[in-house]
């Protein structure tokens, strides 16, 4: 039975380092400090999902058959993708922009004008 390579720590959840490397035939062991796989540390959905999207070579429509799901669905599961693969990025472009949530929560409090609403919605888009 082969299991996948867990990517974080089930005691404390942190980050695994991979330090060591077997060869099952001649048993050679190999140590020292290598990079993991982003690709390894996906749960079942997000696999699925991936070999799906990549099956039917980024074609949205195909993975909606596919996976018998609706296209907000599959815009939503890209975008989760995209965070887990590329996380760092997706942060540094979240911190860069108001979520348009935010801008609408703020609107229905009254902590803003619908211009200035206006205003923030637009400069999220052109960024």
């Amino acid at each position: 039975m082969e299991y996948s390579i867990p990517a974080s720590c089930p005691v404390c959840g942190e980050k695994l380092n991979i330090t060591k490397l077997s060869c099952p035939n001649c048993k050679t062991d190999i140590s020292g400090k290598y990079k993991p796989c982003i690709y390894c540390g996906l749960d079942d959905k997000m696999s699925l999902f991936l070999d799906t999207f990549l099956k039917c070579r980024g074609n949205i429509k195909e993975v909606e058959k596919a996976l018998n799901i609706s296209y907000p669905t599959v815009k939503g599961l890209l975008d989760e993708l995209l965070k887990k693969l590329f996380s760092q990025d997706y942060a540094e472009e979240d911190s860069n922009q108001t979520k348009s949530s935010e801008v609408l929560d703020m609107l229905e409090k009254g902590e803003i004008t619908a211009a200035q609403a206006a205003e923030l919605l637009s400069k999220s888009k052109e960024r």
